[in-house]
């Protein structure tokens, strides 16, 4: 059966204590406003950086790093279809999957929580 993904989030991942300050200093370096993501508090959006996709600030009990989200609308079915890439699963969280990419980078696949007319649009289909 198809499902569809597209690349929806860059998240700038900080230490928690550091949040604020990567906050505020994104914020000002991209001319964009900060807003905090409601019932997410470790998420802060740098609404109107990057056209189509969203840029945030995650705040992480690791190290700093950058990380991407790839919104789906079959969790399972992207997971195994990244795998059979070659990325490695790490972890869950909610309903969402953690994996590591070849190279070493993290990407998680989320259910779809953008805008419908942009997933629509912007997504792949897959078999």
């Amino acid at each position: 059966m198809a499902h569809r993904s597209r690349l929806s989030t860059i998240l700038i991942d900080v230490p928690s204590g550091e949040a604020p300050a990567a906050t505020a200093f994104w914020s000002e370096a991209l001319g964009v406003p900060a807003r905090a993501v409601p019932d997410e508090q470790q998420f802060t959006s740098l609404h109107g950086a990057l056209p189509e996709l969203i840029l945030a600030v995650q705040a992480v009990d690791d190290q700093a790093r950058y990380h991407v989200d790839i919104e789906t609308d079959d969790v399972e079915a992207e997971t195994r279809r990244l795998i059979a890439l070659g990325a490695v699963e790490v972890g869950r969280w909610l309903e969402c999957v953690t994996l590591r990419a070849p190279g070493g980078h993290l990407v998680c696949v989320i259910p779809c929580h953008g805008d419908p007319e942009t997933f629509a649009s912007r997504s792949q289909s897959w078999q």
